[in-house]
């Protein structure tokens, strides 16, 4: 099988696999820290989530306010079930679910 590589017709596969593994290592470690949330930020979006769903009640309509809570609450089971089945323990299950649910107050 005649493979094209970009350093030419001498290129070591092995050594272009070291760097690709290497460049996606690098690039799925950025992510990882991009997307972190942690506990502070976990409650501050547990707390504007509360303040928000009376006041989406109030101008919207008493529907859409437990819609809002409705689909945290699913997030929150679902994240939490998931982490569960997989063999996590329950303090670090809630933990996971918890900031998964609410952690996207770190990018407010």
């Amino acid at each position: 099988m005649d493979q094209r590589w970009p350093e030419g017709r001498c290129a070591d596969p092995d050594a272009a696999r070291a760097r690709y593994e290497a460049d996606m290592s690098t690039a799925r470690r950025s992510a990882r820290e991009a997307l972190r949330a942690d506990l502070p930020a976990a409650h501050l979006g547990l707390a504007v989530t509360v303040i928000a769903c009376p006041l989406v009640g109030a101008a919207w309509s008493p529907a859409a306010a437990w819609a809002v809570a409705g689909a945290f609450a699913a997030l929150f089971t679902v994240v939490l079930t998931t982490r569960l089945v997989t063999g996590e323990g329950i303090r670090s299950a809630v933990r996971t679910a918890y900031t998964a649910t609410f952690g996207w107050a770190n990018w407010l």
